[in-house]
């Protein structure tokens, strides 16, 4: 623990505050127009594919690059420049606004229409095809690029459990306070989502733990994302000023979730960012999303 706190005290100590204060305050600007006239909502109402791809891309593109722009105004010694920058900071939000944008991928390889069979299956698959999409998809980018192995930081070197129980162990009175919020009880636990098969069948729970099986295999697409390809990927051009563009753009990604859950979403995203810097690895990052995810299951 103690040098998961050096971590982030040096990384606050480098940072440079301007370029820290205002990004703060244009993630918060979003934030704030996404719980008052419903930005995702919006965008993900658009009837067509290529509507909701644009919407998704502009926005993602305008949290993602606003610090990359603010570190270059700020830094004139920094200067993320070069082809390779260029299409990867790219392929960042248009992969992931390809991801939001598609409504049902699962469908495509699971054509039969019966129902409660084909609602179920779509539920179950739509998580894990495109996290093994993303998971295809990034490295052949990392490969392209020449990006240092492992690729997205699949290495379990420098992974130790006891700090991450330590961590998860103090989110547990945070989340208990949630599962009291009528926003959070409005959308957790997930796993209600299936309950239209509780007729159908004679036993439930199997069909729970597929659920709930499914539901974390997207976390770790997020962290592989997130924290592997967005940090990783990009220290060769940015170093540790890689964390903070992907805080905002990860803060972003949950305006459909309550409230409280967006706003600690980015300043989780900036500790697990400084984490998988100096760790280089993204299995305790997936831990503790995972972790939190089930522990916010249980106590919704």
């Amino acid at each position: 623990m103690k040098s998961f706190l050096s971590y982030f005290t040096a990384y606050i100590k480098s940072l440079n505050k301007w370029t820290l204060l205002l990004t703060s305050i244009w993630v918060t600007l979003f934030v704030v127009c996404n719980f008052t006239i419903g930005i995702e909502s919006r965008i993900k109402s658009l009837p067509l594919f290529y509507e909701r791809f644009s919407g998704f891309l502009l926005l993602y593109t305008l949290l993602f690059g606003m610090p990359y722009w603010l570190n270059y105004s700020f830094n004139k010694n920094y200067i993320p420049y070069g082809k390779n920058f260029y299409w990867l900071f790219l392929s960042g939000p248009i992969l992931f606004a390809l991801k939001m944008s598609h409504r049902n991928f699962a469908g495509i390889f699971y054509p039969d229409k019966t129902y409660p069979w084909y609602d179920y299956a779509k539920q179950v698959l739509n998580w894990p095809l495109n996290a093994l999409l993303l998971l295809i998809v990034v490295f052949i980018i990392w490969k392209m690029a020449a990006l240092p192995s492992p690729v997205a930081g699949l290495s379990m070197k420098r992974f130790s459990l006891k700090p991450y129980l330590i961590l998860l162990a103090c989110m547990i009175p945070l989340i208990a306070f949630a599962g009291t919020q009528s926003d959070f009880l409005h959308t957790y636990p997930k796993v209600k989502n299936i309950s239209f098969i509780n007729s159908y069948v004679t036993n439930y729970w199997p069909y729970q733990l597929i659920y709930e099986l499914s539901y974390g295999s997207d976390f770790f697409s997020i962290e592989f994302f997130f924290r592997g390809f967005l940090v990783l990927g990009f220290i060769r051009f940015a170093g540790k000023d890689a964390i903070l563009p992907m805080a905002a753009f990860y803060c972003s990604i949950h305006f459909g979730k309550p409230l409280l859950e967006c706003i600690t979403s980015y300043f989780g995203g900036i500790i697990l960012g400084v984490i998988v810097y100096r760790t280089k690895s993204i299995w305790g990052g997936l831990l503790m999303h995972l972790g939190i995810a089930w522990m916010m299951e249980v106590a919704a």
